[in-house]
């Protein structure tokens, strides 16, 4: 092995790592060439995947490109019971109609950052399907509830007399025996999952299997900069969003959060990114101006460099230099006393009419510039005026 394979080897244990479990084990078989199987689970519990999933995304690309093996899971089973990782309450159970919905675009949404072509994608239906009574017999029988009730969440709510379900108690049991059926030598996942991944260690020694190694990555705050990027709570950036709407989210994060999403959200150096958090904490540059920069280098990776160099103009044109954009798309208004609550929602820049009244009464909402504080009705001298929701979002009027 060259000098270049064994620098991008250590790379892949350090940059954007928690933890590696056994770190020695797992770098001995990286370093003598062995080519290895490495799972990554994933339940489609929403339609859509973003920044957060794209940590652990982008450590598997660079473990593909090292020639290893990548298994994607789709956890079509085990979502209708509902990781109860983080949770201080039992999931709603999915239903077939949910799971197939959120399926639809997980391959093509991963496919953004991996070669999907050379991804093993699984469904652990395939397995689970089947299982009857004498299996979940056999695996339960290999396990002690006071192991499984010993994680953090589940003892928390057995402190404060929370319910938890026998399907949540089954559900680390259940992804654990995934790494059986896949042969894994290696799992990935967030640090909120290391009692999940360290289940799948358990599972694979009762089964008489090698013990996978475990590498664990940071869990990615969302734009508020509190709490885990989550669909949820709002907070998220999905990697199918436009170049615009990407960037401009990108640019409200924290101040605090820059050099953190710079290590685990792009492929600037880690010699430049120590560079670039000496300026940051000596006030040698504008906190904005770096923002920017991360900005463009996240954009570049979903959209391309042309696509990222006009949404990053559009912003500094936009907000910068308090510009009208020059290209603002048309939307007419197609019911007769149609309210500028259900337009906001029509034309996309609101998720529901409770988000689009919660944008106005913040003062996020404006025609020409002037500021709509009430749900008013549209008229026809209002037909060819700009509509403006938030910071980023413009749509003409048009009747």
């Amino acid at each position: 092995m060259n000098k270049e394979q064994e620098q991008q080897i250590d790379e892949v244990l350090t940059r954007g790592v928690a933890e590696v479990i056994d770190r020695e084990n797992l770098k001995k078989r990286l370093l003598n060439g062995e080519k290895l199987r490495i799972k990554f689970g994933i339940d489609p519990t929403s339609p859509d995947l973003h920044l957060g999933h794209s940590v652990a995304l982008r450590k598997l690309k660079q473990l593909q490109d090292l020639g290893h093996q990548i298994i994607l899971l789709i956890g079509d089973a085990t979502a209708r019971i509902g990781d109860p990782s983080g949770r201080n309450e039992t999931r709603k159970m999915l239903t077939d109609e949910d799971i197939n919905k959120n399926l639809k675009d997980y391959q093509e949404q991963a496919g953004k950052i991996l070669d999907i072509s050379k991804v093993e994608v699984r469904f652990n239906n395939e397995w689970f399907e089947d299982k009857g009574y004498a299996f979940l017999v056999e695996l339960t029988s290999k396990f002690t509830l006071a192991r499984v009730i010993e994680r953090d969440d589940f003892k928390k709510r057995i402190k404060d007399d929370i319910d938890i379900s026998m399907l949540e108690i089954l559900y680390p049991l259940m992804q654990g025996y995934d790494s059986v059926e896949l042969k894994a030598d290696v799992e990935i996942g967030g640090t909120d999952q290391k009692f999940n991944l360290l289940m799948g260690r358990k599972v694979q020694k009762r089964y008489s299997l090698p013990e996978q190694d475990v590498i664990t990555v940071p869990l990615l705050e969302g734009l508020d900069g509190v709490h885990k990027m989550s669909k949820s709570l709002g907070n998220y950036i999905g990697i199918t969003e436009d170049p615009n709407s990407m960037l401009g989210k990108i640019m409200s994060i924290p101040d605090s959060l820059i050099i953190k999403y710079f290590r685990l959200l792009t492929d600037v150096s880690e010699d430049k990114i120590k560079e670039m958090q000496d300026k940051k904490q000596k006030s040698l540059i504008n906190p904005r101006d770096l923002k920017l920069e991360l900005a463009y280098e996240i954009v570049k990776i979903y959209h391309g460099e042309a696509q990222a160099q006009k949404a990053k103009e559009y912003f500094v044109n936009t907000f910068s230099k308090k510009e009208m954009p020059t290209e603002i798309r048309e939307i007419r208004v197609e019911k007769e006393n149609m309210k500028i609550l259900d337009y906001i929602v029509a034309v996309g820049f609101a998720e529901s009419k409770s988000d689009a009244r919660r944008k106005l009464e913040q003062g996020g909402v404006s025609i020409d510039g002037e500021k709509i504080l009430e749900d008013i009705e549209f008229t026809k001298n209002q037909d060819g005026k700009v509509l403006k929701v938030g910071k980023k979002d413009f749509v003409k009027i048009k009747f």
